[in-house]
């Protein structure tokens, strides 16, 4: 399939169906496209106001048959209040340092992302990579990204990092890890915090998150991220504990 963006014409292509990685049982399809052009800032803008994510240089969007249990959510980062359990988890790590670096691969966050993934995915392809699998992961990227290190200010240690795309309404999460030793901290809700905190300073309205998916309980946490939006149907919506169980929303029209 094909479709008019920005300058000439951008097409879009299905991927083969394979087993989803969230819902067993379920089969998992997307739609993709390079991320390439004299204006690729602005056609990722566009895309991941549309609900796309992107891995590499292509963005992609779920396209499962007969299944939308993928919502592409984003935080609405101006109107963002912490819970208690927010507030609690920023002061536990008030002695991290953060520091913001271009998107360039190293040693150190190799190790701790090795260690993290052998850690909490070990079953998964991600826990394969090596050094060179890391680096494509981290500098394969035709837009603005960075990667953000939070250190121990005690010993200047490397405990997590998140690498982060900017786009023209505020900031995506695109992928962190952390210390697994160090997991009692929940570095990883204090990465989304701090990313939120920044948006919010900045005068950017969202964060996005990538998916929810209800039914899978490594992606319904954010839910806890609160004013969010779900993209459903062509139209960002409020998704919130009093409405989680009528999503998808496959009722409603755009």
């Amino acid at each position: 399939m094909k479709q008019n963006v920005s300058h000439g014409t951008r097409f879009f292509f299905a991927t083969a169906l394979l087993p989803c990685p969230y819902l067993p049982g379920r089969i998992e399809r997307r739609v993709v496209t390079e991320l390439v052009g004299r204006d690729v800032d602005r056609l990722h803008d566009v895309l991941s106001a549309a609900g796309f994510r992107r891995s590499h240089g292509v963005a992609y969007a779920p396209a499962c048959p007969d299944c939308e249990a993928c919502i592409p959510v984003r935080v609405a980062a101006g109107d963002f209040l912490r819970s208690r359990n927010q507030a609690r988890i920023i002061r536990a790590n008030k002695d991290l340092r953060v520091s913001i670096a271009t998107a360039e691969a190293s040693q150190e966050q190799y190790e701790l992302f090795a260690d993290y993934q052998k850690s909490r995915h070990a079953a998964g392809d991600m826990a394969k990579m090596d050094f060179f699998d890391y680096q494509t992961l981290i500098e394969d990227t035709p837009i603005k990204t960075f990667i953000a290190e939070f250190r121990s200010n005690e010993d200047d240690t490397l405990v997590a990092a998140c690498l982060v795309d900017r786009v023209e309404d505020g900031y995506s999460a695109v992928y962190s890890f952390f210390a697994p030793e160090l997991s009692k901290c929940s570095l990883g809700s204090f990465m989304i915090l701090w990313l939120i905190e920044k948006a919010k300073s900045e005068g950017l309205p969202h964060v996005y998150l990538g998916f929810w998916i209800r039914d899978c309980r490594k992606m319904s946490y954010k839910i806890g991220y609160q004013p969010l939006e779900g993209y459903n149907r062509g139209i960002w919506r409020p998704l919130t504990a009093d409405n989680v169980q009528e999503w998808p929303p496959t009722g409603m029209t755009p």
